[in-house]
Parts: structure tokens; C-alpha cells; sequence
């Protein structure tokens, strides 16, 4: 069976030497030195090595069932989340007005991690009960807020969003559920909704649904949606459940991975809703979490390639298999362990410089989401919001690839299910559809983020590059690094400068581009991030503390992304400069 183990030094690496968390002036950080974050990070590793990571086969084994309208989760799913709502792991940073702890955003992204990487189909049941809470909080009464927050940040009650619909995924304005007023305020519900993740089961006692519908008589399309509260059972006065709300399940979707999340299609039938926000404006209620939902995928696709990658590691220590071309490393035994081959090396190589870019990566984003949060910081709002997509599409694209990556490193064995590395390429697959899929999450950096306030974000993006490969060009032992990045960051801005030279006459020639630039743009953060991580790295070494051998890693690790992934900014370029004209060549009954 596979295994895991949190990776607390490279977290707290990341958390301390390079972001510096507890001198960077957000509130609250202030209180996060090492000793403290080592403490949290410590703990909840417990409870994702020993609890979420040893039911993570069996919920891909058993899945969840539907038995009599009711769902159920898979063997120990329940006493798994009893031990995480007991130990407050669900309330990290949640508002202490309504029970929650009141930390920081970032340390409930690497607590998130650690769970992810343990059990992505079970971390999902809290994390979208975080997303609902997030919007109630944001946009919600302060009855509302009263009635279900402090049993939403316990997880006594879980949350969910419904969105999608039969025949609308990403066109939400083609949806069909209807929200009728009533007399009394409330609204009947009714229509169908799908692929409602979390949708119902078993380990908490009510479930509130956040559903996307349309008020009769509001405008067309988008423009009309408006968000509500429906709770599966309605909620007295004096806080009591009360009576079934028109609310059923009408199937468990039979998916490809996340076999243990309850994914449902949700009949509304008259359902009684409650008002979220203002009418017709669901989705601006609904973008509230969407940076820290889209992050957080992007923090789910690379935390399956890391436990990929840690038992791909251990499989090519152990398995002994040809001979090492310049010497046999194993004398006395039949064969050499896979490790001793270079293209067993440049996989693990490829996982690795993955993995601690994309870590680096999603904690620099959750810090701009805590100062953006914290202290109404615009600037930091704007450029999280320009780095979304990235780091939403980049990351699950490429956390897919390393996740088969490591696969592959098994041979056969990795295509055989008692292994389990099958079940970690098929629960990073939906990473990459879920949230936006990731051809829409390009469209949406260069058709909408891109030119944002006039180019404001991206330009600070540039900016922040170029100063800081002029801090580092003069110090010793970063000019190979930092040449790389400023290669890399030229041919990024020249992507840009070709969607604004041609994507006026031909929008298509932007659009046809928007894939590569994606992918581009989240090389270059990388390169970032790797030339942040050298420079921690070498002033830890030069100050003679530490662990040595993990800050020569980590440069060893520096110098692989630089000279053998950053170049493929220079592919990505190529290919936007080509423009639509071979893309758009066929007619549609050419294919």
C-alpha cells in the first residue's frame, strides 16, 4: 500500500527562509515563528500520515454508496472526520466570532496540503464546507451568519456549491433552476443540479447547499443569477434542525478518481432557499472564494504528484533492476536498484523541481491572499487575481503529468492497482477540469487578466522580477540562476507584447496563444520561486546552521529546473508567435 509523509522541513523551508512569514508585516503573521508553525505542522502531519492516508485506498476501493435516498461514505470515513473536526483542523482559519481559530490563510494551505496529499477525497468534505462558509461569511445576514457558521467551521454541518447543470458547465447563464419568492421571504428552489462534490452523506448532520438559480423575471443570462442558501434540513429559530427541505439526491456520479467524495446529482423540488447576497447577483457572491478555491486545486494537483513522487522514490530505491553503465553499484546482488539510471533520474528529477516550485509557488499566493484580506492591500489582491489562473491550470496540468510520471517510474507495476499509483493519476485528472477547466482558466488570464486596469498587475509582475535579478546579480553563487530567469521573463514579455500587436485585429491570435502562455507564465513563476529558494539555500549554508545536506539539495534541485525546465519558455513562445491561422485552418466538418 502506498505511504506518506509530510514534508514539515521543506514546508517550514518555504514558510521561514524563503517567504519569511513572521517579518512580512501581514496581521496575524507576527505570531507564526518556526517553533510554532513546526508545532501546527507536526501535529496535523499526524493526522495525515496515520489517519487520512491508510483510509485513502479504501475510499478508492468502496467509494460512497446511495442506499435508500441516503449516502453513504466508505469504511472509517466517519471516525476520520470526527478526529479532524475534534482536533479543530477544520476551523484553522476561520473567523473566531463563529468558533474558528482565527489563523492565517497560509497555515491552513499547508496544514490543506498535507491532507491532499493524504486523502484528496476526503479533505474535499471540509474544503468545500470552507468555500460555502467563506461565502456566507462574506455576503451573508448576520442572521445568517448566526445560524450556520459556527456549526459550518466545527463541520457538525458541511457545506457545499452548486453550480453546474445538465446541459451548463461553464455558460452558467444557460441555467434552468428557478428560485420562486415567497410571501415570507424565503424562495422555492427547484431544478437539478451535477457533479455536486460533497454533495451528501453521512458524517455530519446537515448539509447547507449554496445553489446558483435564476429569479423569474431578473435579467437574461448571467446577468440574472442570483446565490442561495438551501440547507438539506431546514433550521429553527432556537438553532434545532428541523423539517426535510425539498432536497434529494438523485445519483452518485461513477467517476474516474475521488471514488471516496460523494460527487451527486441534487434534485431541488420546491426546495425552501434563502436569499445570499443580492438578487441577481449570485455570481459576484460566488467569486468570493474563487481564488482561494482555484488555489486550493492548484494546491490538490501538486500534492498528488508529491506522494506519487515520494513512493516512486522509495519503489526505484528498492527494485533492483540493470546495471549501472559506469560501474555496478550493487556488487552483491542480481542488479543495480532503478535509481542508478539517468532516465530513471531525470523523472524523479522532473517530480521533484515540480513539486518544491509549485509548494514556494501556492504559499506566495496564499500570503497575498492573507495581506490582500488583512490589510485591504489592492496591489496584492490584483496580482493574486492575475496568478490565479497560473497557478490553478499550471499546477494541475502538470500535476497530472507528474503524477503518471511517477507511475511510469514502476514499470508495469505501476499500472497494477495493488500498487496503488494508479489511484493518484486518477484523482489528479479532475484537478484539471474542476474549478474552471484549465482551457478556460487560460482564456480568462490573457482574454480578461491580463489587461486588467490598464496591464497594471502584470506590469508589477515584471517588475518584480527585474528587481529582483538586479538584487541577485551581483551575489555570489546566483548569476546562474538569476541569467535563466531573466531569459525566461524576456520571452513572457514577449508573448504579451505579440497578443497585444495582434490580438486587437484577431482576437483568436490571443486566444490560440492563451494555452502556452499559461503554461509560460507558470514557468517563469517557478523560475522565481527557484531563484528564491537558491538564495535561502546559500545564506543558510553561509551561516553554517542547518542542514547542510538539504540546502545542497535544494541548489542541486535549483540548478536542474533552471537548465532543463525553464527552457521550455522558449517552445511556448514559439508556438503563441504562429498566431491562429494553423488552429482555426480546418473547417468543422474537417475533423
Amino acid at each position: 500500500m502506498p505511504t506518506y509523509k509530510a514534508p514539515t522541513q521543506d514546508q517550514n523551508f518555504v514558510l521561514h527562509d524563503v517567504l519569511n512569514i513572521s517579518a512580512s508585516g501581514i496581521p496575524g503573521y507576527e505570531d507564526l515563528d518556526r517553533d510554532t508553525t513546526e508545532a501546527i505542522l507536526g501535529e496535523s502531519a499526524k493526522i495525515a500520515e496515520q489517519v487520512l492516508t491508510p483510509l485513502n485506498v479504501v475510499g478508492d476501493k468502496e467509494g460512497c454508496t446511495l442506499e435508500n435516498g441516503v449516502v453513504r461514505t466508505p469504511t472509517g470515513f466517519k471516525a476520520g472526520f470526527d478526529a479532524v473536526r475534534e482536533g479543530g483542523w477544520t476551523a484553522l482559519d476561520c473567523d473566531p466570532e463563529y468558533g474558528g481559530q482565527g489563523l492565517p490563510y497560509i497555515i491552513s494551505t499547508a496544514v490543506g496540503e498535507q491532507f491532499s496529499a493524504a486523502n484528496i477525497a476526503f479533505n474535499m468534505y471540509a474544503g468545500l464546507t470552507h468555500g460555502a462558509y467563506s461565502a456566507i461569511h462574506a455576503h451573508g445576514t448576520d442572521a445568517q451568519k448566526a445560524t450556520y457558521l459556527p456549526k459550518m467551521v466545527s463541520c457538525d454541518w458541511t457545506g457545499t456549491m452548486n453550480l453546474t447543470e445538465p446541459h451548463c458547465g461553464t455558460d452558467l447563464g444557460l441555467m434552468r433552476t428557478k428560485a420562486e419568492p415567497q410571501d415570507d421571504g424565503t424562495y422555492k428552489v427547484s431544478g437539478q443540479k451535477i457533479f455536486i462534490s460533497a454533495g451528501d452523506h453521512d458524517m455530519s448532520d446537515n448539509v447547507i447547499h449554496l445553489v446558483l438559480a435564476k429569479i423569474p423575471g431578473g435579467p437574461e443570462g448571467i446577468k440574472g443569477v442570483s446565490l442561495f442558501i438551501v440547507p438539506k434540513f431546514l433550521v429553527n429559530e432556537d438553532g434545532s434542525l428541523g423539517d426535510r427541505n425539498g432536497v434529494s439526491v438523485g445519483n452518485i456520479e461513477e467517476k474516474m478518481g475521488i471514488h471516496g467524495n460523494s460527487t451527486c446529482v441534487m434534485n431541488y423540488d420546491e426546495a425552501t432557499g434563502y436569499l445570499l447576497g443580492t438578487e441577481h447577483k449570485g455570481m459576484r457572491a460566488m467569486f468570493t472564494m474563487m481564488n482561494e478555491a482555484r488555489l486550493g486545486v492548484g494546491l490538490q494537483g501538486f500534492a498528488q504528484a508529491e506522494v506519487a513522487y515520494q513512493n516512486a522514490v522509495d519503489y526505484a530505491k528498492d527494485r533492483l533492476q540493470g546495471r549501472d553503465v559506469t560501474g555496478a553499484k550493487n556488487p552483491d546482488g542480481p542488479a543495480d536498484p532503478l535509481i542508478v539510471h539517468p532516465d530513471i533520474r531525470r523523472n524523479l528529477m522532473d517530480q521533484k523541481s515540480f513539486v518544491e516550485g509549485a509548494r514556494a509557488f501556492v504559499y506566495w499566493g496564499a500570503a497575498m491572499i492573507d495581506r490582500a484580506h488583512k490589510l485591504d492591500d489592492k496591489d496584492a489582491d490584483g496580482l493574486i487575481s492575475l496568478l490565479t489562473p497560473v497557478i490553478k491550470g499550471f499546477l494541475t496540468d502538470k500535476g497530472f503529468e507528474y503524477a503518471t510520471a511517477a507511475q511510469q517510474v514502476y514499470g508495469g507495476h505501476g499500472y497494477i492497482e495493488e500498487w496503488g499509483m494508479s489511484q493518484f493519476a486518477r484523482d489528479a485528472r479532475i484537478t484539471m477540469i474542476y474549478e474552471g477547466a484549465n482551457g478556460v482558466q487560460a482564456l480568462d488570464l490573457v482574454g480578461r487578466k491580463l489587461a486588467q486596469e490598464g496591464g497594471k498587475h502584470v506590469m508589477a509582475f515584471f517588475d518584480m522580477v527585474k528587481t529582483f535579478c538586479k538584487e541577485q546579480a551581483e551575489v555570489e553563487g546566483m548569476a546562474e540562476f538569476i541569467e535563466p530567469l531573466k531569459t525566461a521573463s524576456k520571452d513572457l514579455q514577449a508573448a504579451g507584447m505579440y497578443f497585444m500587436q495582434n490580438g486587437m485585429k484577431n482576437p483568436n491570435h490571443a486566444l490560440a496563444g492563451s494555452y502556452d502562455f499559461m503554461h509560460l507564465f507558470g514557468h517563469v513563476c517557478f523560475g522565481l520561486m527557484w531563484g528564491k529558494m537558491a538564495r535561502a539555500a546559500l545564506d543558510n549554508l553561509a551561516s553554517g546552521e542547518g542542514d547542510a545536506a538539504f540546502y545542497e539539495t535544494k541548489l542541486a534541485t535549483a540548478r536542474y529546473y533552471m537548465a532543463r525546465q525553464l527552457p521550455a519558455t522558449v517552445a511556448h513562445l514559439r508556438r503563441i508567435e504562429t498566431g491562429a491561422d494553423t488552429v482555426m485552418a480546418l473547417d468543422a466538418a474537417q475533423f
